[in-house]
Order: structure tokens, then sequence, then C-alpha cells
């Protein structure tokens, strides 16, 4: 909502400033979006006189100016204005100054030879206007004001305020609803709303309604004998800071009244319908062409204006094209009517269409404002078009009964957390055009009589002088503006947000003893480690979608759960793996120049009816820079993702001694160049290697990446017994090293032989790694060489010659039953 300081004050009797009017803005609910002032952009231009005026000796339509703004010396401008004349006075930009309206700064420049500083401007320049015709000409005693800024002259100093409405604040959909909020909070007072009286004569229009349900009141007159034209400039001035294009009077007069009061009209051209106009409900395949000129189709639940020949109208939501007021109109029908929420916001959400009309109807408009509104808006075509006006013809009754509400001040303190004196809160809510009387000892509302006898007495109650009895209760009914107001629990909130959130106090809860404090389970400490593992490796952490495309999901075996309607087709799968959007945020990386990408995420994947907690990355580009010392650049492979898995899952607390490396790491990876690692053959914890060329080039990541999948819910985890990391306990013995030479079939995965010769002695080989792989003849057509390097760890006593041969067979002996003989 928009409006200009200048139009908040036509309600608002204040003193306050711009800063503390905005500041009690956002304190009462009303959050502040923005402030801007339109003199900003116009303080460099200046009143200036034009002191001679002649041909300009290279170009007919040229005239050659002197102009005066002021400063020392007159300036001399090229100008083709053809209003352009001696002593006239207009407005004139200096070089260097910024013209809005055409977007570039003036500069000296040479115009057909001759040297122009400088410009005269029109009104579309300036963004004041659409005339371009000619220079702006002022009137000629504004000759005395030479050199003034032609913001301060015109007084355009009038910042524009934007603050966001919250959907329940329908009240505040107007700029007198602002200033009654701000008035009821102490910034100012909310002046009188003088509505002048409209001498009517003649029978009112033929209106009715058939729909109830979706418009029970449809009010209406005609004015007669009107000359429609522009609206004046202060109408103008105050539409365009709320964002609107004036158009002509009429249309002029009611956006304005929807903006000042909250309270929407539609103006027929009586001269464009036949016959009465009723509110009904529309035919299955109606049509109707709307003021922006696109053509809906209408059901059975949505409710129209129309007349003898159709629809003209798309009830509380947009008016249609072909009966709207014209230059040419000279009578017109003023409807104000009232239209059920719920039926406007259905309907807006089946049309796709929003209006400013919709935005305060769906929000529920104050039903008890239809004659003041229709009043309002009659006396300014009258004003502004001339013309006679009939009387008023009432079609329906408004829903203009409000709750009684049952409200103890005391509820203030216990939901608030905030006491107020009950005056103090009678005076509020008063203010906000609460009504607020004194419930009877004997319970429901005090009658006329009965309330004027205890007038005095509530007042003295309310003051805290009781008789020791119960504290008073009130009944307090919300105004008709306000019909988000349901219980006493809003009437606290009404009375805190103006005191002021801020005289909240800030109270912690206690802590009772016994209470345990908060823990983390073991799954989530799992997760926290391997994060922060994956971080201190050096991956960036990223976040992106839980939902992408089918073409996003396909390559993953397509998503189990999909939206019938997403906010977009890319936003539709709930993810079944995490690589999509790591993919996508790489080549976006890469787009801006990463050489070398190392991402993670930690999030779910959706896989029929359960979720997974995963850890998914993407490695691309350079692993290692070209330098003199390793000479080219390389990239990732298969290899990089693995030890990065490794030490994420160690991390973790995964056994990563036990696992076991497997291929079929799915279709998405590249085939002998991925894999997955196990606890058994079944259980697997993680998926890694080269992504599929097919899969990169779907998702459009240029060149190859390496990437893998964590499954941390797969991870078994055990429940800590302590908080304390486990005592440093260094073995006592110094460990022993053995290197083995195995020739092996070349087929034979190498980590099947190093888990073998690890599980020879489990007591006391602790580790053991391949170090060296071989190929050639010497070893043998289809054969391979593996050098493992075995660590023995001593126990009770060091290892004698004895002990380590034993130890040496045993290995021998697992590694044969994989067919692997020791290298002579």
């Amino acid at each position: 909502m928009k409006f200009s300081l200048s139009w908040l004050k036509a309600h608002l009797d204040t003193d306050a400033s711009l800063t503390e009017i905005t500041e009690k803005l956002t304190a009462i609910g009303l959050e502040l979006e923005g402030l801007e002032n339109p003199a900003d952009a116009l303080r460099p231009f200046r009143v200036a006189k034009v002191i001679e005026a002649g041909p300009h000796p290279n170009a007919d339509k040229l005239q050659l100016l002197k102009v005066d703004d002021g400063s020392n010396d007159p300036w001399q401008v090229v100008c083709g204005a053809p209003n352009a004349r001696k002593d006239m006075v207009g407005v004139f930009g200096p070089p260097g100054t910024y013209i809005p309206g055409s977007d570039f700064t003036l500069k000296p420049a040479k115009i057909r030879e001759v040297e122009s500083f400088g410009m005269m401007c029109s009104a579309r320049e300036l963004e004041l206007g659409d005339d371009h015709d000619g220079i702006i000409e002022l009137p000629a005693d504004a000759a005395s004001k030479v050199g003034t800024s032609y913001a301060d002259y015109a007084q355009l100093d009038d910042p524009i305020v934007d603050i966001a409405i919250t959907p329940n604040r329908q009240d505040c959909m107007g700029v007198r609803g602002i200033a009654r909020d701000l008035a009821a909070a102490g910034v100012g007072s909310l002046k009188p709303l003088d509505i002048d009286s409209v001498a009517r004569s003649g029978a009112g229009p033929d209106v009715h309604t058939d729909d109830t349900e979706g418009c029970p009141a449809f009010y209406g007159c005609t004015v007669t004998g009107l000359t429609n034209g522009p609206s004046p400039d202060w109408m103008q001035a105050r539409l365009k800071s709320a964002g609107q294009k004036p158009i002509n009077a009429l249309v002029d007069i009611t956006n304005y009244v929807m903006l000042d009061h909250g309270r929407p009209l539609h103006v027929y051209d009586v001269a464009k319908l036949n016959g009465g106009l009723v509110a009904r409900k529309a035919k299955t395949g109606e049509k109707l062409t709307a003021l922006n000129d696109k053509e809906y189709v209408l059901d059975e639940s949505m409710t129209v204006i129309a007349d003898d020949n159709g629809a003209h109208d798309i009830g509380g939501i947009m008016g249609g094209a072909d009966t709207g007021s014209e230059e040419s109109t000279t009578e017109v029908l003023i409807e104000c009517a009232y239209f059920d929420p719920a039926s406007i916001a259905k309907t807006g959400q089946k049309l796709m269409l929003t209006s400013d009309a919709r935005q305060r109807f769906e929000r529920g408009v104050d039903p008890a404002f239809l004659d003041d509104g229709l009043d309002i808006a009659t006396a300014l075509v009258l004003e502004l078009c001339g013309g006679k006006a009939s009387d008023i013809t009432r079609a329906g009754t408004p829903p203009t009964d409000m709750p009684t509400i049952s409200y103890d001040p005391k509820q203030c303190a216990a939901l608030g957390g905030i006491d107020v004196a009950p005056e103090k809160q009678k005076s509020i809510l008063e203010a906000l055009g609460f009504q607020v009387s004194l419930c009877s000892r004997a319970g429901g509302s005090l009658s006329p009589e009965a309330a004027a006898g205890e007038a005095v007495e509530m007042d003295s109650r309310l003051r805290g002088n009781t008789d020791g009895g119960d504290a008073p209760r009130w009944n307090v009914t919300p105004p008709t503006w306000r019909r988000d107001v349901a219980g006493w629990q809003d009437l606290v909130e009404e009375v805190v947000r103006i005191e002021g959130l801020d005289s909240v106090p800030s109270t912690p809860l206690p802590r009772k003893p016994g209470v345990a404090k908060p823990t983390a389970s073991p799954e989530q400490l799992a997760e926290r480690k391997a994060r922060r593992a994956a971080a201190a490796r050096g991956l960036n952490e990223t976040v992106t979608w839980s939902f992408i495309s089918d073409k996003e999901a396909a390559p993953f075996g397509g998503g189990t759960w999909s939206l019938a309607n997403p906010i977009s087709e890319d936003l539709k799968v709930m993810r079944p793996s995490l690589l999509p959007g790591l993919i996508a945020a790489a080549q976006r990386n890469a787009d801006r120049g990463a050489s070398s990408i190392r991402l993670f995420e930690v999030g779910r994947r959706y896989l029929e009816s359960t979720e997974h907690q995963t850890i998914g990355f993407v490695l691309a580009g350079e692993n290692r820079a070209r330098s003199w010392q390793s000479g080219a650049a390389t990239k990732y492979d298969s290899f990089d993702a693995k030890a990065e898995v490794l030490a994420i899952l160690e991390a973790a607390g995964a056994p990563t001694e036990k696992l076991m490396d497997f291929d079929e790491a799915g279709d998405h990876y590249h085939p002998g160049q991925s894999g997955t690692l196990r606890l058994g053959p079944k259980k697997i914890l993680a998926a890694y290697g080269v992504l599929h060329p097919s899969v990169t080039k779907a998702l459009g990541l240029k060149g190859t990446a390496v990437a893998a999948e964590i499954f941390l819910d797969a991870i078994p985890v055990k429940k800590a017994t302590s908080h304390m990391r486990a005592a440093f306990a260094p073995p006592a013995l110094q460990a022993v090293t053995r290197d083995f030479a195995f020739i092996v079939d070349a087929g034979l995965p190498a980590g099947d032989l190093v888990r073998a010769v690890k599980g020879a002695d489990k007591k006391l080989i602790t580790a053991a790694r391949l170090f060296d792989l071989f190929e050639g003849a010497s070893v043998g057509e289809g054969k391979k060489s593996l050098a493992v390097e075995v660590t023995l760890q001593p126990v009770d006593a060091t290892l004698t010659e004895e002990d380590l041969k034993a130890v040496s067979d045993k290995v021998v002996t697992s590694a044969a039953k994989l067919g692997a003989e020791l290298r002579g």
C-alpha cells in the first residue's frame, strides 16, 4: 500500500516527523517496505527565464536561447520546442543533470556546429506527465523565483510511503484506516470524516441482486448531464503516489475512493447498458472481456453484474470493457456493492485474475460503508464533472452484525505479557473503533437506560476504585471494518501492538530441577560430524531445492512423488537424489569462471514411501592446477571421490575397516569407474564414481565430473556412553611392517586381496594397504602383481622371528584362497 505524506495528513492531524511516523507504522504491524521522495530527482532542475530567443544559424526548426537560471552568466541553449520564446519562464536542467524521463545525463554538446549547455525540459522528460509537444511553461509570476529549485517551487516535496499490509488488516487497505491506527498509537489525532451532503432527486436506477450469497448488498445511483474529462491535479498526484495512472475523472474518482477509504466502486456508462443491472451467478461457459482486454470464460460459481444483454462485470474483481466510461460519457451508474470475501477469492483463483478491488473484497471491506462510499463518490462526480444525482437504490442487506466479545482487562497481562491499565486499554480500543461497555453484574450487556445510569461507576471502576469485588468484565463490539477480530485474544493483540511490542518484557522461562537438558540423537551427532568433515576437507556446502524437474529426475530413476499443481514445471518432482541440484550448482559455478568445484549438500532423498537423509557431493574441474612441479593440470577421478567418501564415513562413525567395495553404483555412474561401499553384500553405505556422460549432458554440465552419495541413515551408530572423548592410550610396543607381493589374476579386485590379508590374523594385523600395482610380461599374461603393506602390532611381547614367520605363513595361506601366489 503506497500513499503520500500529504495524503495521510489529510486524515491525520499530526506534527510528527516522517521518521517518527514510519517507525510507528512498523511498530504497530504496518511494516515499512519503502520510502521515496519524487522531489529528490528534480532538485537539480531550476526555475529559469528565457532572456533571448533567436533562430539557429544552421537549422530552421531550432532556436538559440539565452537562459537565466540565477547563476552568474546566462546559459546558451539550443532548443527545438515550438513554444520556446523570449520572456517565458520554464524549467532548466544545467549540464551534469540527470534527465529521468530520457535516462541520460546532460553534457555540453555541439548541435549543428553551435554549442549548447543544458536543456529546457518538457513534462515527460521530468516524468511529470505525457506532454512532450513543448517545454514546461510556468506562470509569468514565476519569474520572481528564477534560480529556485523546481521541486521547491512546485511543492513536490511530498514523500511516498510504502507499507506491507498483512491479509487480516482489511481496514488498512485505505489511507484513512492507516491514519486511524496511527492516531490510536498516539501519532496525532484522526480528523473527522466530513461527507458532503448530496442533493438527490428522481428515482434511483433499476439494480437488484439474485445472488444473495455472493453479493448480499447492491447499492447504486445515477448521475446525468455530466461532462467527463481529466481529474484535478491534486487527485492525480495522490493516485500517482499510490502507483495508479490517471485515466479520466470518472475512473480516477472510483480509484481514489478505493485507495482513500478501502471501498471499491465501479462506474457504468448508462448509454451502453440495456435494462437494469442485476448481481447473479454466471452461466457456465458465459464469456466476458474485462477492462484488461482479456476474455474470461465463467462458470456458475462466479458472481457477475449483468443487464439484459449479458454479464458486464466480474463482480468485485474487474469491470467489463464494453460498459466503461469514456470522454464522451454523459450519464453514469455508480455501483457500490458488498461481495462475499470467500466467493471473491475463489473466483480470482479460478480465473488467475487479480486486481486492487479483489485484494480488498477478498479481505473484507466495511459492509456498513456502502451509503457513505456512494455519497463520497457521487459528491466528487458532481464537483468535478457536474450533473444531477438520483436517489439511491438499495438492493439486499449488507452483513453488518458484529459479535460481542466478553473481555477481562486482566487477560492482557495474562496472554500478552504486558500490564496495561484498564482505562488505557479502553482508550486504545475505542480509538480503533471498538465499542466498549461494562457487563452487568448479572452477566450480559447493560440496557441503554442502565448503561447511562452506570457511566459514572464504569469510569470509577476503570480507574481501580472498585468496591472489593471481582474485577469488571467488558462487552466489546468490533467495528464493521474489523471482521478479523473474533475473540478476546484478538483484543489483547490490538492493545499490545498499539501499546508497543517493545514494552513486552523479556522473561526467561524457569528451568525446573530434574528436567533433562536437550541432547542430540546419535544419528544427529553422526550427521554433524560428517558435515564438519566434508567442510574441513575443502568441500563447500550448498542448499538446493528439494523439488526438481522431470528432466532432472529421469537419469536417477525418476521421481516417485510429484506435485499436481506446481508453481513451476522446474519444481515439480521431489528429488530421488541430491545430485541433480549439485550438478546444476556446479555448472553455475563453472559458468562464473570457477576452475575447481567442490560442492556438497546434506539433505533428504524421497523414494517411494520413505525419505532418506543423505550427503551428496560433486567434484568437477581441476583437482590440481598446472604448475612447474606437477606439469599439466589434473582432473578429478573416481579415486578422489572414494577418498572423500571414506573420510566422511570415518568421521560419521562408520566401520570403514569392514567396508567391502562393489560395483553396480547405478546407471547414472560410468561403468568401470564407479562403485559402492557396503557392510556385507546388501547394506550399501555409499555410491561413488565418475558421472555417466549421458547424465552430465542431459543436465547441462560441461566436461566430466565425479560424485558420490553417502546414505547417512544406513550407517550403524551407537549411543555414546559418555560425552567425554576416549583417553589417548598409545601401544606400549612398537609396530612392525612387512611387505608382500602377490601374483593374481588380472580381474581380481585389489580390495578383496587386502581384505583377505588383513583377516589372516585379526589379533596382530592392525592394517593392510595396497601400495603397488605391476603388469607386464614378467608376471605372465592375464596376471598382475599387487604389493600389500601389512602392519603388525605386538600386544604382550616383542615379536620374534618365529612369530613373524607364523604370521607371514597365515597371510600367504589366506591370499592363496583367492588364487594368489607369493611373487618369487
